[in-house]
């Protein structure tokens, strides 16, 4: 496996390339973007949601992946949320001045979901859904979970995500990159009051 990355602190973005046997993922990411996506993964329900977390965390997010989507789509959605995850850590630098904790809460007809988003240094999920042997298209929704499971383990984040009610699968998951992307602008914004690293311990 061969993986390369570079950060700028100053304009607070990242490049990712990630190759294994079973991928090769570039990733750029500008966090204070303008909610421009340009993703391109082979995967077109996969593209449409990750279009929606750059829109709605105000970042400029660019994704070019190829896949063994012969396989199936786990390898492809997994490795884009490792290196998304990624990206996040090295554009964030130490985390100075962020607000680092975000909350919302996004409805989209019957569905609603509910995500928590904590940016504290340490890795951990909690998602609460009935997506499993569902499908969006052809995409696997129990998918939903493993990008979340990849990004907060390498973001070093703390995500708590609920779907609270939903009836078509596809909204049920757009709500969650949707509240996801909220969250997120939220967290990551720069607080004026904030002089520092936003914690008692001095670390992040």
């Amino acid at each position: 496996m061969k993986q390369k990355a570079d950060k700028s602190s100053a304009l607070r973005e990242a490049n990712i390339h990630r190759k294994t046997g079973e991928t090769d993922i570039k990733l750029k990411l500008v966090l204070d973007g303008e909610g421009k996506g340009d993703i391109e993964t082979g995967i077109g329900f996969f593209d449409h949601m990750l279009t929606l977390l750059a829109k709605h965390a105000l970042i400029d997010l660019d994704v070019k992946a190829s896949g063994d989507l012969h396989v199936d789509f786990h390898h492809t959605v997994e490795d884009v949320g490792i290196c998304l995850g990624q990206a996040f850590e090295q554009a964030l630098g130490d985390k100075a001045g962020i607000r680092r904790y975000g909350v919302a809460y996004v409805p989209l007809d019957e569905a609603l979901a509910r995500t928590v988003i904590d940016f504290c240094g340490r890795s951990y999920l909690v998602f609460m859904h009935e997506l499993n042997d569902k499908y969006a298209g052809e995409f696997p929704a129990e998918l939903t979970e493993d990008f979340l499971y990849a990004f907060a383990s390498n973001a070093r984040v703390t995500v708590h995500c609920d779907i609270l009610r939903g009836r078509h699968v596809h909204h049920m998951i757009e709500v969650v990159f949707k509240s996801l992307g909220q969250a997120i602008r939220r967290a990551i914004e720069q607080d004026p009051r904030q002089k520092g690293i936003p914690s008692t311990k001095g670390t992040l």
